[in-house]
């Protein structure tokens, strides 16, 4: 306990505490969106192609994807929470720091980029490609209920760990060692071992895209630079926090950070505008034949709704859809895959909505359903019935009281820009100092040396 005060270790508790409110409110952000951000899946696809469906089907094997499912979920949880336990019990006060404030922003960088450049999985765009992760009992529920899986880019999976194997590149470093010689190398080789697996899983599962993976890994490198040449002065290592802030240096910091967080606020507005103006006929899902995939209906207030209109984009292929709740659609998961006809049967069975729970659109078809989920997820799953063609399908949702969600998704995004920002000045003084990119020193220390 002594420890703990000393080191304020509580603090990193009550960080992971409110990084899950940010994630949940980022979540809860994500789809009342869309409507307006829509997705660039089709211009990711017409780069990478269906190289992603060759890697599944070229390696698909029951013993292989339990395993996977097991690896991209425990030994994820394992490396966020276990990795600062870790620190904090060999008493490296420095890298308890960095490695929680990792958990901590790299999620807060992900933010615009997860709400304003949508990428839908590879399962749902890709025909024929298996939802492998999430079409297996009691994951399907986990999943749903924690992360919905809806949004592919960047792979966090790849960030975090990408963060954390930075962060241990950079201490050594700025102390002047290798990583060989470091008392934590074996752990460091632990980590980078199940962030190469980690990179096979989320392309062979049917979840990420390949250009998610180095867009992961600048995601995690920004964070962990910024961490890293932040972390001194929170530490008060080189004296007090604000030794050396001086009005001429806050005035530069305001006008290049503040440049470039205007500069990609300008982007994302930009690619926002854009994507507003010519959405309106793009599919939010690609079937093969006898494909299902799914869309999520969050948990809301029973005095709100949603009304989902359902749009079959196709000109001579029906649709098939089914609504049922993410509790009970479990038993319809079954060879990490989805049982159709029981899917049809338990939604007729249990049906909870006004509207009718299994149903088909005709070719050119719409439908306006007006949904409620009080306090549980919902699935609404569509079929392709056919033995040929691919079926494009829009999904589009309106959720009440949604009207600020522009507003909260772009003030959450603010953060991540800024540590942009302070992150391109931080490298630009340094080389213009002539000092590593490592250095971690407060700039007022530069000329005592």
């Amino acid at each position: 306990m002594k420890t703990i005060h000393k080191q304020r270790y509580y603090l990193h508790a009550m960080g992971y505490i409110v990084i899950i409110r940010w994630k949940n409110l980022t979540d809860g952000l994500n789809e009342p969106i869309k409507q307006r951000v829509g997705h660039w899946t089709d211009l990711i696809h017409s780069i990478e192609g269906n190289a992603v469906l060759w890697i599944q089907n070229a390696f698909e094997n029951d013993a292989l994807t339990t395993f996977l499912n097991f690896h991209y979920l425990f030994v994820y949880l394992f490396l966020i929470y276990v990795t600062t336990v870790y620190y904090a019990y060999t008493s490296d006060r420095d890298m308890t720091d960095k490695v929680t404030l990792n958990y901590l922003l790299i999620y807060a960088i992900a933010v615009p980029y997860y709400l304003f450049f949508n990428v839908e999985v590879t399962s749902s765009w890709i025909p024929g490609m298996d939802a492998l992760l999430y079409h297996d009992g009691w994951y399907s529920t986990f999943y749903a209920t924690h992360d919905p899986l809806d949004n592919a880019v960047p792979s966090l999976h790849v960030a975090i760990p990408f963060g954390i194997l930075m962060l241990n590149y950079l201490h050594v470093k700025s102390n002047g060692h290798t990583l060989k010689e470091w008392r934590h190398y074996r752990y460091h080789m632990f980590i980078l071992i199940n962030t190469i697996i980690f990179i096979f899983a989320i392309l062979y599962l049917g979840i990420h895209w390949i250009i998610d993976i180095p867009l992961g890994m600048i995601v995690g490198g920004i964070g962990a630079l910024f961490i890293h040449h932040l972390q001194p002065r929170l530490r008060n290592d080189y004296g007090a926090m604000f030794k050396g802030v001086d009005r001429e240096k806050v005035r530069k910091h305001i006008l290049v950070e503040g440049t470039i967080l205007l500069i990609l606020f300008a982007a994302i507005m930009g690619a926002v505008n854009y994507q507003d103006s010519t959405n309106e006929d793009q599919p939010s899902f690609r079937l093969g034949p006898d494909d299902t995939v799914q869309d999520i209906i969050a948990e809301m207030n029973p005095k709100y709704g949603t009304t989902t209109t359902i749009t079959n984009l196709d000109s001579s292929i029906p649709l098939e859809y089914a609504i049922v709740t993410v509790n009970l659609a479990e038993s319809g998961f079954s060879d990490f895959g989805i049982d159709w006809t029981k899917m049809q049967a338990l939604a007729e069975n249990h049906c909870t909505q006004t509207v009718a729970c299994v149903s088909q659109l005709l070719p050119n078809e719409s439908i306006d359903l007006r949904l409620s989920s009080p306090y549980v997820y919902t699935f609404i799953f569509l079929h392709h019935p056919d033995d040929e063609g691919v079926l494009e399908v829009q999904v589009v949702s309106n959720y009440d009281k949604s009207e600020n969600s522009m507003t909260k998704a772009v003030v959450l995004s603010l953060s991540s820009l800024y540590i942009t920002g302070f992150v391109v000045y931080r490298l630009y003084r340094l080389n213009q100092n002539g000092r590593k990119w490592y250095d971690a020193r407060p700039s007022h220390t530069w000329e005592e040396e």
